[in-house]
């Protein structure tokens, strides 16, 4: 029973809109930024309901009626919450705005892998994945030695193969010295 009325709630919820989650903090912690293809629908307005729009480098979009949106940094029920309180504003009495990430910007990795470059970011990837992706390690790879620059930090850690990866992060996989 309970699992029905969870289920329940998460169907109303996508129609009501994502504030909802967002009151509770079920919401995910992911933050926006530069190159995520989003999918936003206001419930009942297709003239406001855009299946691809993508967030610009500035970490913006440009949303009819509403104008250039900065959306960079905000958690998906942020910019859900904007976009309602924006267009409650004067446009429409109750809007109801959904949004879903529909691709994720890229990571990066470089180093001791096969096929060093951009990559599309997945929920859930670790870095033994991303290696994987990247066509798996060179001969000379070190299988210990990883370091992680997360997005816009400048920080550079130590990694293991178990640590997940984030969009836009870097990785470099090191040469072994034997």
């Amino acid at each position: 029973m309970k699992y029905l009325a969870a289920l329940m709630c998460a169907l109303c919820a996508s129609f009501t809109g994502a504030q909802t989650f967002s009151e509770t903090g079920r919401l995910s912690d992911y933050r926006l930024g530069s190159g995520d293809v989003l999918s936003i629908v206001v419930f009942g307005e297709p003239d406001l309901t855009f299946d691809q729009i993508t967030v610009s480098d500035a970490g913006t979009i440009i949303y009819p009626l509403l104008g250039e949106l900065e959306l960079g940094g905000r958690s998906i029920g942020g910019a859900a919450d904007l976009i309602t309180e924006l267009l409650k504003d004067g446009w429409l009495v109750s809007p109801s705005v959904n949004i879903r990430v529909v691709k994720y910007r890229q990571f990066f990795i470089h180093g001791e892998v096969t096929t060093p470059g951009g990559y599309d970011y997945q929920p859930g990837l670790t870095l033994q994945q991303a290696v994987a992706l990247a066509g798996g390690f060179t001969a000379r790879a070190s299988r210990n030695r990883f370091e992680l620059q997360p997005e816009g930090t400048g920080v550079t850690t130590e990694a293991a193969l178990t640590t997940l990866v984030s969009p836009g992060d870097t990785i470099v996989i090191r040469e072994s010295f034997f």
